[in-house]
């Protein structure tokens, strides 16, 4: 389905990252994976996509910086030649109820989940446009859309998300270029470590389950695939109908 094609993940060593990354993989992308900071974990990832005869580099970057996201971009570009796909998925938490938030909680927040993603958008920007194609997908969050106690600094970079991903659809549209974002509800990934099926959390969710990464995978792969030319600046909820 991605035969042929580049796809650039960021937050891709672990989680839903990681399941976007093995889910292109299997479906003949080579992937380019940006991570944060467990090289291991980073390593091991690499060989596993390697192994299914894909091509596979990970690279170390802070994608709050734009420098280091330029940087990292030029190089994934020497080492493959183009990008054709890019997902923003890199995100961070920092819960705690807003009489108690630091101003250093909410501006790490803010500058990973959501400026993180002008970074690395303004890189492909020129790319896209120029060759008339190019699927970008922003990982956003039902809390962007619902909100959540907590979580004001998470709840309104996920918003964010929601309409640079509008404004960069509307932007790319006539080049060809689509630009979606997902919101997973609650997935079964290292965030959400403290939940499980008996939390009330999840009892309030209709379908009484958290969602598997694999299943956030899939749904990044229509978005990227050329099943969805057509679909541009949706928001698409994948939360067991928690927010409906």
């Amino acid at each position: 389905m991605l035969k042929g094609k580049v796809a650039v993940i960021t937050g891709g060593s672990r989680g839903i990252g990681r399941a976007i990354c093995e889910k292109f993989a299997e479906n003949g992308a080579s992937i380019a994976f940006i991570y944060s900071g467990n090289q291991e974990k980073a390593e091991e990832l690499k060989s596993k996509l390697l192994s299914a005869g894909v091509g596979a580099e990970a690279y170390k970057c802070n994608v709050a910086s734009f420098q280091e996201v330029t940087d990292t971009f030029k190089q994934i570009v020497k080492d493959f030649g183009t990008v054709d796909i890019l997902v923003n998925n890199a995100g961070i938490t920092k819960d705690k109820l807003l009489l108690a938030m630091k101003e250093q909680d909410f501006g790490e927040v803010i500058d990973i989940n959501l400026k993180g993603m002008f970074n690395t958008v303004k890189q492909v920007y020129p790319i896209f446009a120029k060759r008339k194609s190019g699927k970008i997908i922003n990982i956003s969050s039902i809390s962007g859309i619902i909100g959540n106690q907590g979580q004001a600094n998470y709840s309104a970079s996920k918003a964010g998300v929601i309409g640079f991903t509008k404004s960069v659809a509307k932007e790319l549209a006539s080049r060809g270029v689509c630009c979606n974002a997902i919101a997973p509800g609650f997935i079964k990934t290292d965030m959400t470590a403290g939940f499980d099926e008996t939390n009330p959390f999840v009892e309030s969710i209709p379908q009484k389950r958290m969602g598997k990464p694999e299943e956030v995978a899939e749904l990044a792969l229509f978005l990227a695939s050329s099943k969805s030319d057509y679909i541009t600046g949706e928001v698409i909820r994948i939360d067991g109908g928690l927010a409906m």
